[in-house]
């Protein structure tokens, strides 16, 4: 798996650092690519990583449903979250050099 990002260079929305997306090599999901993830500025330090979702409405009401969930371990999610900040920050080492 390969981690492609783009930067966020218009400055919106706020605290938004860059969108990501996931290029698969070998195995079933060869030559497919999962988007809509975004990596983002926390107001307080540090660093997040939000997934693909879908937003629906109920009464008026705007909700999200997660695209990418935990099948049993809940904290599938923030190895993956991990792997995306870490490839993040060596992206923006290759930028800045």
């Amino acid at each position: 798996m390969t981690i492609k990002f783009f930067l966020n260079d218009k400055g919106a929305p706020a605290g938004k650092l860059a969108d990501a997306e996931l290029l698969f090599s070998g195995g079933p999901f060869d030559g497919l690519k999962l988007v809509g993830f975004a990596v983002w500025e926390r107001k307080g330090g540090g660093r997040n990583v939000t997934f693909p979702a879908r937003t629906y409405s109920v009464n008026g009401e705007r909700r999200t449903f997660s695209l990418l969930r935990p099948i049993v371990e809940v904290t599938a999610q923030e190895k993956l979250r991990d792997i995306i900040l870490a490839a993040f920050k060596e992206f923006q080492a290759e930028v800045a050099a």
